[in-house]
């Protein structure tokens, strides 16, 4: 079964209704108006992760974001949540990175 969130619709008495999916409507902005901020989260057992969030996109496009950002790092990681996790620290590394593709990027949070 699918986990896509409905949007909060579950049941419609209208026998006319069709939910429609607005991720198809969402276009990839060019990478001087994305407002990236990256954050290092500590998770369990003292390990840290290095999260990008604030990109507005599509899926496919997040994941290719995510896939060269894992490359570039050398290091494992994920695309979920609207968001890029790499593991480890690479805070330096990957705001270099966007920087040098005119991505508008930053460290946010502590």
């Amino acid at each position: 079964m699918s986990k896509k969130n409905r949007s909060g619709i579950v049941y419609s008495t209208n026998p006319e209704f069709e939910f429609s999916d607005n991720e198809d409507d969402i276009q990839t902005l060019p990478p001087t108006q994305q407002d990236l901020r990256i954050w290092l989260e500590r998770k369990g057992g003292g390990k840290v992760t290095t999260a990008v969030k604030g990109f507005t996109g599509t899926l496919a496009d997040l994941e290719t974001l995510g896939k060269l950002l894992k490359n570039l790092c050398g290091s494992g990681g994920t695309v979920k949540d609207q968001e890029v996790q790499i593991q480890g620290d690479h805070r330096d590394k990957v705001i270099a990175w966007l920087l040098s593709k005119g991505y508008k990027a930053k460290k946010a949070g502590g």
